[in-house]
């Protein structure tokens, strides 16, 4: 793998990470979102699947990427931790009839319910900023390392 494939993997993982958060805010701005659109377990999204697979080989690199790598996993485990009290307001416990426990169908909720999903959702755009702020100083790292440095360690 060299330097262009490695930051081609990681800008879209970040890609991916902007598209979970977007569509969280369409969850809170009432549009239909399926459950299963907005991954609950950080390592079932799309960037959680990148980070804990080809991500890692950006530990082996040097310039001190395992301090940025330690705080973006923070990041998003935080990330999904209060996704989860969204997903709980909006899915747990669904109304209606069968098809719709079925389906996952939104269930009804109360505006006291909407304005947490609010506050939820305000402090997760916060802390996608500094998980954007730290992936993008992990790419500025990595466009500081050679290209031969890349191909000795990966």
């Amino acid at each position: 793998m060299d330097k262009e494939q490695i930051l081609e993997q990681l800008r879209a993982a970040k890609t991916a990470h902007i598209k979970w958060v977007q569509k969280a805010k369409l969850l809170i701005n009432g549009i239909e979102v399926d459950k299963d659109a907005i991954p609950v377990n950080s390592t079932e999204c799309k960037f959680g699947v990148w980070f804990y697979s080809q991500g890692q080989i950006l530990n082996a690199l040097s310039n001190n990427p395992m301090e940025c790598m330690n705080s973006i996993e923070q990041l998003h485990f935080e990330l999904h931790d209060i996704y989860m009290h969204i997903f709980n307001i909006y899915f747990s416990k669904p109304e209606g009839g069968f098809l719709s426990k079925l389906f996952g169908k939104k269930k009804q909720i109360t505006d006291i319910e909407a304005e947490k999903a609010q506050t939820y959702f305000i402090n997760m755009e916060d802390i996608s900023k500094k998980l954007l702020d730290e992936i993008n100083r992990l790419e500025r790292r990595i466009l500081a390392i050679p290209e031969e440095r890349i191909k000795e360690l990966i």
